[in-house]
């Protein structure tokens, strides 16, 4: 598959898209040091920072969600690469203050190892902090071990939860408690149709045959569940939201949080009809859908597919997620 897309020189793909980005945002966010990603209205110096970081190439994630009541720093790193620990440290060294840094990192080797060596510099420096890890992929099974799980588009309404409750002023240990019990029941499972080519490359992420989907399929061509021919919409919903169902353990009653975020290539109407087959499933289980999303969160270039997010909520946890924010990409009034 040619790689067609709307690039300059390969080596600049990351400057200049946060050049556009803030140009195109320059009201909420704002590109410092090259690749920290900033609110314009910084939060009070009393409320915790929320700081997060990972590769370009997944727009709008990461840095589409920096804004009030969401992130203060996104650090961004190259095409699917995570960014340094220098990098990293300087942003934690930028937001450091008495109420303290919840650092959100997602399950991704690079990402934990880059987190991992600058919250240890942090650390000795006396920077307060605390550091959750999303790793609510399901491919591998809703029981194998946390540092087997990915980190997929979990973190996005992470960020949600956590902003408003740090917005509203609560200490680090209360937001880490909240965006923890939020961790602990949410969960996501990704299916491919297409994949994506790499945009500094133009290498191919993975292949599938014209008439086969994969569920289980991770952010960067990672294998899942293995192939299977395509489904209908409403088959795909039930195989996904049984298994993201089962995996958090939702009972009969429970209010559910469902997110379908396309990957790049699936059209916001495969969505939608996706999303009644899933809300078929809750229904028929005795839960109910309290509140949903649909759009493109994290994205993979161009590839075809789209993640379901499902996670179980309580009032105080809906409470934050119906909270206000201002960013490029989630707006709540």
């Amino acid at each position: 598959m040619a790689m067609k897309k709307f690039i300059n020189d390969p080596l600049n793909l990351t400057s200049e898209l946060l050049e556009g980005f803030q140009i195109a945002y320059g009201d909420k966010i704002a590109v410092q040091s090259e690749k920290l990603i900033v609110r314009v209205n910084p939060k009070d110096q009393n409320k915790v920072a929320i700081v997060t970081l990972g590769g370009a190439g997944h727009e709008p994630a990461l840095s589409g969600f920096v804004g009030e009541g969401m992130l203060d720093v996104s650090v961004v790193g190259d095409i699917f690469a995570a960014p340094g620990p220098p990098k990293v440290l300087e942003a934690l060294r930028m937001m450091n203050r008495e109420a303290g840094i919840l650092f959100v990192v997602l399950n991704h080797a690079g990402d934990v190892m880059s987190a991992n060596m600058a919250m240890e510099m942090a650390e000795k420096e006396g920077i307060k902090l605390k550091m959750i890890l999303t790793h609510e992929d399901i491919a591998g099974g809703p029981d194998a071990a946390e540092e087997d799980k990915r980190g997929l588009v979990g973190c996005v309404p992470l960020y949600k939860i956590a902003g408003a409750a740090a917005e509203a002023g609560k200490s680090l240990d209360e937001v880490y408690e909240i965006a923890e019990r939020f961790n602990n029941n949410m969960a996501t499972l990704a299916v491919a149709m297409n994949s994506a080519t790499h945009p500094s490359t133009g290498d191919v992420l993975f292949e599938l045959p014209d008439d086969e989907m994969e569920i289980g399929m991770g952010q960067h061509g990672e294998p899942g569940t293995g192939p299977t021919k395509i489904l209908s919409a409403d088959d795909t919903a039930k195989v996904m939201a049984t298994s993201l169902l089962n995996a958090i353990k939702a009972e009969q009653g429970d209010k559910l949080l469902v997110l379908m975020n396309g990957a790049g290539a699936t059209t916001l109407m495969e969505l939608f009809i996706v999303l009644g087959g899933v809300k078929k499933v809750i229904d028929e289980k005795g839960m109910t859908i309290a509140t949903s999303r649909v759009g493109e969160f994290l994205t993979v270039q161009e590839m075809a597919g789209f993640q379901m997010f499902i996670a179980k909520m309580d009032d105080e946890l809906l409470e934050l997620w119906k909270a206000p924010c201002d960013t490029p990409y989630m707006t709540v009034n």
